[in-house]
Order: structure tokens, then sequence, then C-alpha cells
């Protein structure tokens, strides 16, 4: 069952439960701003983050990602009592800082996009699963060879990634992936890649490890959420093409097998699930959020 949450935003990107209970969004135009049930008229919280994709809280301290650098703000009552920029000077280009999620060692981890569609990079910053403090402090490679690292999600200890596979080899290849992160790992971009058609590893893929599950192609596998049991994938989409994406994904990682959760969008980005109920999902495109619950 499908119902609107809240309505208003412009371009929402990624969600967050506060500890107010209130549910904050990143926008693409550098705000975050927080909404309740009903609610159609975000009341911004913080402006000024350059593309801000990911977000997330621990205790009353935000986190939030946008280009090159991730930003931690202290909240009190409805206001940000200090701000300061804990990691700068990060790569992006055609990619950029994606979704960040906080560990259960207490680490930030963060995924980091590449400058460029296929290309060997000069910084291993980039196409790369990052991990640091608290602090901004002791900055981590934990696992390289991801295009474009969008959707991070912690089931337990282990850590699960979509990855945006390279644009150049059609309209039917290659797959988006679902990735179980192992530190030190290699994910073979760019000189391997996740065929859709025969659902295994094409190129020079020595040493590569292999997905969890293969997603349709091109069809932007970004924000990841766990809700009742199952992983869920918003796939944003194409910008000028329906075939693909546009919808909620429900992949079982254990088997790989994928189906449909929610169609309907625009362009969905963005998962944050309720405490004691259903998964919320932005839609970029519309600026609507949608409660799904079961019937």
């Amino acid at each position: 069952m499908a119902e609107v949450y809240a309505t208003g935003l412009k371009r929402p990107t990624a969600l967050a439960f506060g500890p107010d209970g209130l549910l904050y969004a990143t926008q693409e135009s550098g705000e975050v701003v927080a909404v309740g049930p009903g609610s159609s008229k975000p009341r911004v919280l913080a402006r000024g983050f350059k593309t801000p994709l990911g977000l997330v809280w621990s205790g009353s301290t935000l986190f939030v990602s946008a280009q090159g650098s991730v930003h931690r703000l202290t909240v009190s009552g409805k206001r940000v009592v200090s701000r300061k920029t804990i990691v700068n000077r990060l790569p992006f280009g055609r990619h950029q800082q994606d979704t960040i999620v906080l560990g259960p060692d207490g680490r930030l981890y963060l995924g980091s996009g590449t400058t460029c569609d296929v290309c060997r990079e000069k910084d291993r910053r980039s196409g790369a699963i990052l991990s640091f403090k608290p602090d901004g402090s002791n900055l981590r490679i934990v696992a390289t060879g991801l295009r474009n690292p969008f959707g991070l999600v912690f089931d337990g200890d282990t850590l699960y990634v979509s990855d945006n596979a390279r644009d150049d080899l059609g309209k039917n290849e290659p797959a988006e992936t679902i990735v179980r992160i192992k530190p030190g790992a290699d994910y073979g971009w760019p000189r391997c890649w996740a065929s859709w058609q025969y659902r295994t590893l094409q190129g020079s893929c020595s040493g590569v490890t292999p997905p969890v599950a293969y997603l349709e192609p091109h069809s932007s596998a970004d924000s990841l959420a766990l809700w009742a049991g199952t992983m869920i994938v918003a796939e944003w989409g194409q910008y000028l093409s329906k075939q693909w994406g546009r919808k909620l994904v429900q992949v079982n990682v254990r088997t790989g097998r994928s189906s449909t959760f929610a169609d309907g969008f625009e362009h969905p980005l963005g998962l944050a699930v309720e405490p004691h109920g259903g998964v919320l999902a932005g839609d970029w495109g519309r600026g609507v959020i949608y409660r799904i619950r079961k019937r």
C-alpha cells in the first residue's frame, strides 16, 4: 500500500530520520530540510551544500556528503549550533561523493564515484569506498574498482553497495550491481564489467570479486535500505528513456534474485525506514516522499 508522506520538496536526494523523530532530506539545490507526515512546506535546517547526496545522523550530530566533501553539523532543537567541513578536496567529476553511512565500528563509510565513464584514475579515492573517523581523520580506502558506488547499507557487520556501471557498451549492457564489500577487494572497474545478458563478469576479471546481484542495465541503482527482511533498491532510471529503472526493486542478496517492489515513480531517490512502519521513498522528479507499507 502506497500513500503520500510529504510534498513540496525540490529534487530530494537522500532521507534519514533525526533524533527528534522528523524525517530529514537533502535537496539537490543544497539544502537539508525537515518534514513530517502530511507536510507540504519543508523546514530548512541548513543551506549551502554543493549537490548533497547523503546524510546520516549520530545522536544530535548530522553528517552530510556533497561534491568533494563531508560536513558535520551539531543540531540543538531546530538550529545548527556548529558546522564544520571534516573531509575536503576529494576527487569528483562525472560522478561525486554519494551515500554516507555510520558503520557498527563507529566509523563513517562513503561511496566516492569516478571522475569519468571509463578511464585510469590518478587518485585512488575515486571509484572507491572510503572510511574515516567522525572527526574526518584516519581516512582509509576500504575497496576499489567501483565506478559509482551510490547506495550503502550495513546488514549487521556486512556492508552492501549499489554500483552504477559504464555507459559505453550499448543500451542493454552492462548490468548495474549490488556488491558485498570485503576490505581490500577490487570490483573490477574499468577493466571488468558485469554482463546483464550472461549474468557473469566480462573483460579482464582476474582477482575481481563478483557481485551478489545483477540489476537492469543503465537503471541507475542508487539508494539502498533494509526493510522487512529484504533489500530495497531505488533505481533512478534514465534521463531520456523509460526502458530501465524508475522503480523500487527488492533484492535477495543470498540468491541474487530481484523483482519489482513498487513503480510509478518519475525518478525515485532516497530511502528511509520508519522505526515501526513502512519504507519511505523520495521521488526526485516530483518532489514527493511516499510511504509504502504492507497491506
